[in-house]
């Protein structure tokens, strides 16, 4: 997890610089801050950050804990990270279901508040659909 701490902090240092530069270049333009880029690029070095510290310091937590993972060892064997990572349904309609209701809602936003506000109602049923789809019928557990 290290590897990723590093990846994101590292990102967010080159959107600080570019942030920086961002900045200079617009007030040299305009003679004004161009606010809306540079609040979206600080925003982003502030994610990237709070990513990074919080993988950084499960890491280490990890570490104290259960040793070097196998992607942090140099002597590390890719069957050392095998086993079950979980289930994915193979068959599930669900997860098209539930993004249309989203895409619905989202063009609600520019159409009208009524779509909105159905895209809403339509989300909430189709994620129960998806939750409880293995608790009915041919594919119960």
């Amino acid at each position: 997890m290290k590897t990723q701490a590093y990846l994101f902090m590292g990102i967010s240092t080159f959107f600080g610089l570019a942030a920086a530069l961002y900045v200079y270049w617009s007030y040299q333009d305009t003679g004004a801050i161009e606010w809306t880029g540079t609040t979206a690029l600080v925003i982003s070095i502030g994610f990237g950050w709070m990513i990074g510290y919080w993988l950084l310091q499960a890491a280490r937590r990890s570490e104290h804990f259960h040793g070097l993972p196998a992607e942090e060892r140099l002597d590390g064997e890719i069957a050392e990270n095998s086993g079950e990572y979980g289930f994915f349904s193979p068959h599930s309609v669900w997860p098209l279901w539930v993004a249309l209701s989203v895409a619905f809602t989202a063009v609600g936003v520019a159409i009208g508040w009524w779509m909105v506000i159905i895209g809403g109602f339509a989300i909430i049923l189709t994620a129960i659909g998806w939750v409880f789809e293995y608790y009915r019928k041919e594919f119960q557990h």
